[in-house]
């Protein structure tokens, strides 16, 4: 009985400590990724060619056209922005238009802006 004590006092500690040093997430999920390279589904695209063939590109949002023959010299689109749309197409089955129309809503909403554009703070001058 003593000894299944201890035994559990001991992965108490043990998960007490990955987590309060966090070594969960600096020393795990990247062994985790390595070993099970199939759960991590973030790939980074780094171009606008890459960009382009994940499907982040319409009529209104031309990247052929607008970056990649004009010879854009930046790496692409940003990687933070483009992973939330593309999250958004695959999530929520959308085009790319309507992701990037989404994530701009909520972008506006999280900066306390309304659909119309105006402030929704009730402190807010907005005509003098």
């Amino acid at each position: 009985m003593l000894l299944h004590v201890s035994f559990i006092a001991i992965i108490l500690l043990v998960a007490w400590a990955f987590h309060r040093y966090q070594l969960v997430s600096d020393h795990l999920l990247p062994f985790m990724r390595r070993k099970f390279p199939r759960m991590n589904s973030y790939v980074a695209l780094q171009s606008f060619e890459g960009q382009r063939s994940q499907g982040l590109s319409s009529s209104n949002f031309d990247l052929e056209a607008d970056n990649i023959r004009a010879g854009d010299s930046r790496m692409g689109l940003d990687e933070v922005g483009a992973a939330e749309v593309h999250r958004i197409m695959s999530e929520e089955s959308v085009s790319f238009d309507d992701a990037r129309l989404r994530r701009h809503q909520r972008l506006l909403a999280r900066n306390g802006i309304d659909p119309t554009g105006m402030p929704t703070d009730s402190k807010a001058i907005t005509r003098l």
